[in-house]
């Protein structure tokens, strides 16, 4: 979604774009949103399945030398890599053919494509700022190359009142939004059932809850007032976000999402991330004061349930938390994003980034690092 998010800037500012992806939600994501995409055939890399992992870098490897005739076939100017398993052979397809690479990372960790091409990249633009615990791992040269743009978003819904109307949410009652994915995250779904039900239809509950517990989850009986949802289209969740009161999520790199419609948040962060770096997004957000954190081996029904009660008859409380949660967001990151693209296609970089000409410092990946540790966004 970050890199649809650039490449519907890329198109506004006249580029031609096209995407080099694997077999998973990108094929359908990218012809749906008007982009060609060239797919490889990659799988991802385990970490535990030492037969797997080899499969996985032998398919690299050919995904490199595909890689390379699909960028010379196109004359591509410039390379974006959006993280994941598929933007290391094309990342490295780019530097092999002298093609500037703009690299982008939607955690507070570095993944290790990332952190394997970071040094030769001609910029890295970040999501959070990065904080990591090796100083050795993120030299000198790598910390010249990152600035902090924010994770890229789509234009956030602004009209409250159509988007409760989408959801057919009573007058001004309070709403929660529950998501954890397009394929749900279990211990949200089950405690979200368990707590969250009681409190309809006194607070309205929009839970998403993924396509993979979808059905079992229908065959519980729930109240009036709260709504089980399968997937909700990108403009769909942002109608949600839109209409909603509070969200409770994991803490992935949607929490830009979260910030962008400046809506406070109960986190809990998904514990098998790599790195543990959703904790670490979790802990940059509630540090800021717009969520609070609960350990999804803390989560139950009653425990949520307490949380989301608790803010939700604190008016004030969550009026700060909102406040806090849309100065977190970073409305410009898409398009500087593009801006860096298109100057290191020109072979020059942005004289003034977006965020500076609407009056605010551009941050830098220098501030605050300490080493580093990766999970792939």
């Amino acid at each position: 979604m970050p890199a649809l998010a650039v490449a519907e800037q890329l198109r506004r500012l006249g580029a031609h774009v096209t995407f080099i992806g694997g077999a998973r939600a990108e094929a359908e994501l990218v012809p749906a949103a008007g982009f060609p995409l060239l797919q490889l055939p990659v799988i991802g890399l385990s970490r535990t399945n030492p037969l797997r992992a080899a499969q996985a870098l032998a398919s690299a490897g050919a995904s490199v030398v595909i890689a390379h005739r699909m960028l010379s076939r196109l004359g591509a100017h410039a390379v974006m890599g959006a993280g994941g398993y598929a933007s290391g052979p094309v990342g490295l397809a780019a530097l092999l053919a002298r093609r500037p690479l703009v690299l982008t990372e939607a955690d507070s960790r570095l993944g290790l494509a990332n952190r394997l091409l970071a040094p030769y990249a001609h910029s890295v633009c970040l999501a959070f700022p990065i904080t990591e615990h090796r100083p050795s791992l993120l030299s000198a040269r790598v910390r010249s190359r990152c600035r902090v743009t924010g994770r890229p978003v789509f234009t956030p819904q602004e009209d409250r009142q159509r988007a409760r109307e989408r959801f057919a949410l009573r007058g001004d009652a309070p709403c929660v939004l529950v998501f954890g994915g397009s394929l749900g995250a279990r211990s949200i779904n089950l405690a979200a059932i368990d707590g969250l039900a009681g409190l309809a239809p006194r607070i309205e509950v929009l839970h998403i809850s993924g396509r993979r517990e979808y059905r079992q989850l229908l065959t519980t009986a729930l109240p009036e007032g709260y709504q089980l949802i399968e997937y909700l289209e990108r403009d769909e969740l942002a109608l949600a976000l839109c209409a909603c009161d509070l969200v409770v999520s994991r803490a992935g790199g949607s929490l830009f999402e979260v910030a962008a419609h400046g809506k406070p948040a109960v986190l809990v962060p998904y514990p098998q991330a790599t790195a543990d770096h959703q904790t670490a997004n979790a802990a940059w957000m509630t540090a800021a004061g717009a969520a609070l954190t609960v350990p999804d081996v803390e989560l139950t029904g009653s425990r949520l349930a307490s949380e989301v009660l608790s803010l939700i008859e604190s008016p004030g409380a969550l009026e700060a938390m909102a406040a806090a949660s849309a100065a977190l967001a970073k409305p410009n990151a898409a398009q500087e994003v593009a801006e860096e693209l298109l100057a290191a296609a020109a072979g020059t970089r942005p004289s003034q980034p977006s965020a500076e000409r609407d009056g605010r410092r551009e941050e830098r990946c220098s501030r605050g690092v300490d080493g580093s540790a990766g999970a792939g966004s």
